[in-house]
């Protein structure tokens, strides 16, 4: 049934704008407390009873996520995901001849996650893994920048990444480090069929231990005047790579 009241905060993750919590809706794993939403948002959209829908104004949502926040008349207040596990990947690793998959190093900007956590599901990456310390947590800004890829592409916290690194080393996995200073360009590169990405921030990049992890680290070609891309950007060109030339369908 729906509802008419003032918007008030709760525990729980706000997510916002009509794709994300489309997604949210369709993910089996995803539970949804209520949501608030403005008359013609999510036309055409089915929102299953058990729900509670506030129908509320412009003002009463920016009351829940900000002026700034681009909600587009949505607005769903949910649990997180349940945690996805490093060990349930590498079982499934196991039934399959070609699996990507992206660890973060010091990667900390929520816009940064979500973007790579889009260009991961688009090409077809199994997983994007991040330290638990450093890391941001699950939230309305990461899902609106990844437009619902939130939903469909795990995002696995580890205790240690060099540890998660050797995990995947003895699964038969090549950890592959993305770094502008490496000799080496990563599409004169053979690109394993089991590959962990390993992309570091933009500023101090990745950690000693971690690229001493990696089994070899490659760049892009760039204009030299250009110091470095933005990290997301950088990940999707190399995720590209991986899928261009292993013929994903």
């Amino acid at each position: 049934m729906a509802h008419h009241p003032s918007a008030s905060k709760s525990s729980g993750i706000y997510l916002y704008g009509r794709h994300p919590v489309t997604l949210a809706l369709r993910n089996p794993r995803r539970r949804i407390f209520e949501m608030w939403m403005m008359k013609g948002a999510l036309e055409g959209i089915k929102i299953p009873d058990t729900i509670p829908l506030h129908w509320v104004s412009r003002e009463q949502l920016e009351a829940l996520v900000g002026q700034d926040a681009t909600h587009q008349g949505v607005v769903a207040r949910c649990a997180p995901l349940p945690s996805y596990k490093l060990d349930t990947l590498i079982q499934n690793s196991k039934t399959v001849d070609t699996m990507l998959v992206v660890l973060l190093d010091q990667v900390s900007d929520p816009h940064n996650i979500g973007a790579i956590l889009r260009s991961a599901t688009a090409f077809q990456a199994a997983a994007v893994i991040v330290p638990e310390a450093g890391a941001p947590d699950e939230s309305g800004v990461l899902a609106k920048s990844a437009s619902g890829a939130l939903e469909l592409t795990p995002l696995i916290r580890v205790p240690n990444l060099v540890r998660a690194m050797e995990t995947l080393k003895k699964a038969d996995f090549w950890c592959l480090g993305m770094d502008g200073h490496a000799d080496d360009i990563l599409s004169h590169h053979q690109l394993p069929n089991k590959c962990a990405l390993v992309m570091g921030s933009e500023g101090s990049g990745m950690r000693r231990l971690t690229a001493e992890c990696c089994d070899y680290m490659t760049k892009l070609p760039m204009n030299t005047e250009i110091e470095s891309l933005n990290v997301s950007n950088a990940c999707a060109i190399a995720l590209y790579e991986w899928y261009r030339q292993k013929k994903i369908p």
